[in-house]
This record gives C-alpha cells, sequence and structure tokens, in this order.
C-alpha cells in the first residue's frame, strides 16, 4: 500500500466507541550483526523468503487463517491493529479512475441522465438521443457532448461551454464509463476534472467495490468482514489526508484496488453491509490500515503505535501458499535462484560480494526482514535497502535469506 502523511481529524462521530483491545505489542529487536558476505561465483544467487507484501497491518490469508480458526472480525481487526477502536464513519469518497486516461470522461447513456455545472451548481437532463455522451476540455473549459455519428456540441443553459468542471448523474445512480479498454459500470457519479475521471461514490458503495477486488469472495464471512473495516478506514483515512486536492484515491494497488459494480459479490457485500459504516480510529484520527497479501508468519512494523512488528500464528504454510517461497515461480515450486545481473548493474563493474547488514527482528525467525544489504567490491562498498533487493531481484517481500 502506498503511504502518505496524515493529518488530524477535525471531529469524529460522539457515538460510543467499542474498543479493539490487544496485548502489548512486541517490540522488534534490529540485528546489527552483518551475515556472511556472499561471494557469486556464478551468474546467479539463490533467494528464498516468505510472504508477499510489506507485511505492515493486517495479512489477508492471516486473517482467512484465523477465520478459519474461528475468530470473528473484531478478534481479527484487534489482533492486526492492536490498540485501535471501531467508530462510525460515512460520507461521500473521490477515487482516480486510472484506465480513463484518454483526456476526456464517456458515459453510455442511462435513464434520468443528467450533467452538472461544478462551476454555478446547476444541473442539466440531458434529452438528446444519444449512443454516448462526454465531457472535454476545449481551450481550458469543459464541454459537453453526446454522439449520434459522430459528435454533436450540447449546449447546456444555451452555453457552449460550463462554468466549471462537470460530472454525470443517473437517477438509478450508477453510470456505465466508456474506457479506452471497454466499459465499466460505476456507482455515483463521474467527474471530469479536465484531465482526469473521478468517481465520487459514497463510501460503503465504495468498499463494495474494493473487497472482492482484494481478496476472494469465497474466503470465510468473517475474514471478508475484517477486509471490508480495513479498506473502509484506509479511504476515510486518505479522504482525510486530501481535503484540497480532486481525489482522495486511487483504484489500483496503489492506494488499494477498486473495480466499481463488476467487482461485487453477494458475499463481499454481505460484508460490507454486516460491517456498515464502521472504520478503526486511534488517538483522535482514522487509523492507517495498511494491509498486504501475507507476511510469511511475521507481521512488520509500519511507523504507527498499531501497526507493529510481532509473530503471526493465522499466516501458516496450511492456508497461505506465499508463507514459503521462492523467487520467481508459483508457490511449491523448488526453484531457487535468481539472476545476479541487476545487482551488479547497481553496483557497476568489479562487484564481488553481496552481505545483509541489518534485519528487522533478531527473535524473529531467519531475524525478519532485511533492513539494509552492503554490496563490495573495486569501487567499495555500496549500500541498498531491503525495499531496493526486492525490487532489484523482483521479490515478493523483503523477509529474505540469501546464499551462493
Amino acid at each position: 500500500m502506498h503511504t502518505r502523511t496524515s493529518r488530524t481529524l477535525t471531529a469524529l462521530a460522539a457515538a460510543a466507541m467499542l474498543v479493539v483491545a490487544s496485548g502489548p505489542a512486541d517490540a522488534s529487536v534490529p540485528v546489527v550483526e552483518a551475515e556472511v558476505p556472499i561471494t557469486p561465483t556464478t551468474t546467479t544467487i539463490t533467494v528464498n523468503g516468505h510472504g508477499y507484501g510489506h507485511g505492515h497491518g493486517m495479512s489477508q490469508y492471516g486473517a482467512r487463517g484465523a477465520a478459519i480458526a474461528g475468530q470473528n472480525y473484531q478478534q481479527i481487526l484487534a489482533f492486526y491493529y492492536p490498540t485501535t477502536a471501531l467508530a462510525p464513519v460515512g460520507g461521500k469518497v473521490r477515487v482516480l479512475i486510472t484506465a480513463d486516461n484518454d483526456n476526456n470522461l464517456k458515459v453510455a447513456p442511462a435513464a434520468g441522465l443528467r450533467v452538472r455545472d461544478l462551476g454555478n451548481g446547476r444541473t442539466y437532463k440531458l434529452k438528446k438521443k444519444a449512443k454516448a455522451w462526454r465531457l472535454k476540455s476545449v481551450a481550458g473549459q469543459t464541454r459537453v457532448y453526446y454522439k449520434t455519428g459522430h459528435w454533436h456540441l450540447y449546449k447546456t443553459g444555451g452555453r457552449k461551454a460550463l462554468s466549471g468542471s462537470g460530472e454525470f448523474r443517473s437517477s438509478s445512480d450508477q453510470l456505465t464509463l466508456k474506457l479506452p479498454t471497454g466499459s465499466r459500470v460505476y456507482r455515483g457519479k463521474l467527474r471530469f476534472t479536465g484531465t482526469d475521471t473521478v468517481n465520487v461514490v459514497r463510501l460503503d458503495r465504495y468498499v463494495s467495490g474494493v473487497v472482492a477486488s482484494e481478496m476472494p469472495s469465497v474466503w470465510p464471512a468473517a475474514a471478508l468482514q475484517a477486509q471490508a473495516v480495513a479498506a473502509r478506514t484506509y479511504a476515510a483515512r486518505e479522504r482525510a489526508d486530501h481535503v484540497t486536492g480532486y481525489y482522495d484515491l486511487c483504484d489500483t494497488a496503489a492506494c488499494q484496488v477498486y473495480g466499481g459494480v463488476v467487482a461485487e459479490t453477494a458475499a463481499t457485500n454481505a460484508a460490507v453491509a454486516g460491517t456498515a459504516g464502521v472504520a478503526l480510529v486511534y488517538g483522535g484520527q482514522y487509523a492507517f490500515a495498511q494491509f498486504a497479501s501475507s507476511n510469511g508468519g511475521l507481521m512488520s512494523a509500519g511507523g504507527q503505535p498499531y501497526l507493529v512488528a510481532k509473530a503471526d500464528p493465522w499466516d501458516t504454510a496450511a492456508v497461505d501458499p506465499y508463507f514459503n517461497w521462492t523467487p520467481g515461480t508459483t508457490p511449491g515450486s523448488t526453484e531457487t535462484t535468481k539472476s545476479i545481473v541487476p545487482l551488479q548493474t547497481a553496483y557497476g563493474p568489479g562487484l564481488t560480494g553481496v552481505q545483509v547488514t541489518q534485519r528487522e527482528d533478531a527473535t524473529a525467525p531467519d531475524h525478519g526482514r532485511v533492513v539494509t544489504v552492503e554490496m563490495h567490491g573495486t569501487a567499495g562498498t555500496k549500500v541498498l535497502t531491503g525495499d531496493q533487493v526486492r525490487s532489484l531481484l523482483g521479490l515478493r517481500s523483503t523477509y529474505f535469506t540469501l546464499s551462493p
């Protein structure tokens, strides 16, 4: 998940909050002693590891394991986000639709279709029979067009252009967005910013499009409910952080994946309804409810009091195909090698050795995630972070070991 700076919320609902209780978190104990240097004798290096993702907050496979063991969603959240509380949240969220990248906004005809001029606040019914409708910026102004055999200008209030940005609405609260790669249905409104398309949608409707995109809908209900609360909280936090921007968060894994109506399922919608309007808070803020696919049995500290480093008994090999892995392969493969060329390229000519110099937690198996790696050679020593090595070698996480 993409990390952003938080701001203090100006207000939270005054309703009573249910404290998500948990015991004290185990503090991480960094390892600073350097491991034995690896001297590559071939063009490959052996890498093995655990987990998939950054390991902060909730492990999705761990939530699955906890649910299978009989934990409810409140207990799952208590474990992964200790010392947070559950509190009400509502309103709308603004989601950047990244796939709509052709600098205009096109929708299919819909019942009660209308356009709102965000400059003067007026709403206009779109009465022409058309195959599609479009908002497009011309000379810095947003214009409305409709398509028959070709595109025609549609005047709103006798004017060629809107006085500000525009957004489409429908009486059904659903719109079919025509993307460069096809069509997709979204709830709420579709807003054109002059270059980008933003879906303005009620928070719980948004979460319905997230849960099934982030977690298999066949998983236990408690896991889906925990995912719903985490997704709702993450969105509320991003909204609080972006009050002056034109969108709150994006629709990809850089934020959290959002697929609109097509992503929804009966099971995931039930999970959203079963946790409706519930989010996690800590110290008067919505929590930064990070989550990732798998932590490999070890949670990683995430820079917040409730994003702690500790062992995860719910994320196990029995429920998680990424608990143990070898890079570039499907789960269960015996392949253990990666090309050392990316490291040689990062270092430059003369690389003679690679050495893990710090890991996150001395008390964890394999001493936890890699923090720093030194590369030695004829040009001296260059230091990389565990995340940089993960990116260079294409690894699933920074929880890995290196050997010749």
